[in-house]
């Protein structure tokens, strides 16, 4: 029997020997192996070193086993082993999503601008409308829209003004609140949280069913369901959405508003009233025709800026550029493309969540504070409403060296 302590598998997980322990093992065994009067005290001698790498290689070995045995466990899983998880729940990782923005439009009464329609800002991005937008008397209308590169592409206010691609009645294009941005591939917390809400995939009227469905139409950022049973009309979250009485809120950002309501669609209940700002026909194609024709409902949530204002002591070695590096931790945070998980509509903002990330930019950054807020930054938490997406530029963050 070797004097090394073997790594053990447990009902209560992966116990894997000290470094130390299994140096001495090692030695041990070696010392067994030439007659018992080998020194294995000296730190400088062969048979020390032979040791040491020998520790080195089991170490590794030991931890190799250890990470694979946690690639099982859906909490802990990630990269391809993830991907293998979420197979068995039928689910796919997703590819990059679209920024997307809600911008304002104008033209002529009764002219429909398609879904596909162009737009271009003025970086040269691309931004393509998720659905049709028909002008109503007033002449303007709100369209949502997707960039056409994906990735977290930024858009601040008043720089989508150009229309890239011409369509008869359609005049002026403009975004009154930034855009909000997309990700790389799907992050290893987004997809998580997806495989989540999955198992509620093969119910029928549910909430959790008619959000798991939506959240799964590609291009979709975040999804908000909230089920009105009662007889009466609520007022629901931070900023007292109506919901009328026997209907279901579904707010939802990114995705093409055909397939948003095809999704509904599948998991709906029949009687069940809808709302939002975002109305799409759909065809019963399981008629010959002519086909009947239900109008399903949707929110495109508004875009809520959120400020930061961050406190950092002044200490030897703080990098000089810690304002911008600060910025960009909070901009990665918020929209979870450093892995953590994004804000979202209907959730809550802590600014306790941000210390962590700016905290690793450097170990002289020493933070004495941080508020978030809407208007002004004094708070220590933020409520987001079911009708708003969080959203976060640089000009929305203030970084205070003292």
């Amino acid at each position: 029997m070797s004097n090394v302590p073997p790594l053990e598998i447990l009902p209560t997980g992966v116990v894997v020997p000290e470094s130390v322990d299994i140096r001495q093992g090692i030695l041990e065994d070696m010392n067994e192996a030439f007659g018992g009067d080998l020194d294995i005290v000296t730190p400088s001698t062969p048979q020390a070193y032979l040791a040491d790498k020998l520790t080195d290689n089991i170490r590794d070995s030991n931890a190799a086993i250890a990470y694979m045995i946690s690639q099982v466990d859906p909490a802990t899983s990630e990269g391809r082993m993830q991907d293998g998880v979420g197979r068995i729940y039928f689910l796919d990782r997703k590819g990059a999503t679209s920024s997307v923005v809600t911008a304002l439009m104008t033209g002529q009464p009764n002219t429909t601008v398609p879904a596909g329609s162009l737009a271009e800002d003025d970086d040269g991005n691309l931004w393509s409308s998720t659905g049709d937008v028909t002008f109503p008397i007033g002449g303007t209308a709100n369209g949502q829209f997707a960039c056409v590169t994906t990735g977290p592409i930024q858009l601040g206010i008043g720089t989508l003004t150009r229309i890239a691609q011409l369509v008869p009645g359609w005049d002026a294009i403009t975004n009154l609140s930034p855009a909000i941005v997309g990700s790389n591939v799907e992050s290893r917390a987004d997809y998580e949280l997806r495989r989540q809400l999955s198992v509620a995939r093969g119910a029928h009227g549910t909430p959790a069913a008619i959000r798991a469905a939506v959240f799964s139409v590609d291009g979709v950022i975040d999804c908000f369901v909230y089920d009105n049973y009662t007889n009466s009309q609520i007022l629901y979250g931070a900023t007292n959405y109506p919901i009328p009485a026997h209907s279901i809120y579904i707010g939802v950002v990114g995705g093409l508003d055909d397939d948003i309501a095809a999704a509904i669609q599948s998991r709906k209940d029949a009687g069940c009233g809808m709302t939002g700002n975002t109305s799409v026909n759909v065809p019963d194609t399981d008629y010959s025709y002519p086909q009947p024709v239900y109008v399903y409902q949707f929110n495109r949530p508004d875009s809520l800026p959120v400020k930061f204002l961050i406190t950092i002591a002044n200490t030897p070695g703080l990098p000089s550029n810690i304002e911008d590096l600060a910025k960009q931790e909070v901009i990665a945070t918020l929209a979870g493309t450093n892995g953590a998980q994004r804000a979202r509509m209907g959730g809550q903002i802590f600014a306790s969540s941000y210390y962590g990330p700016i905290s690793s930019i450097s170990t002289a950054v020493s933070i004495i504070g941080i508020k978030v807020g809407t208007v002004t930054a004094n708070l220590d938490s933020l409520n987001v409403g079911i009708d708003q997406e969080p959203t976060v530029t640089e000009s929305d963050i203030t970084v205070v060296i003292v």
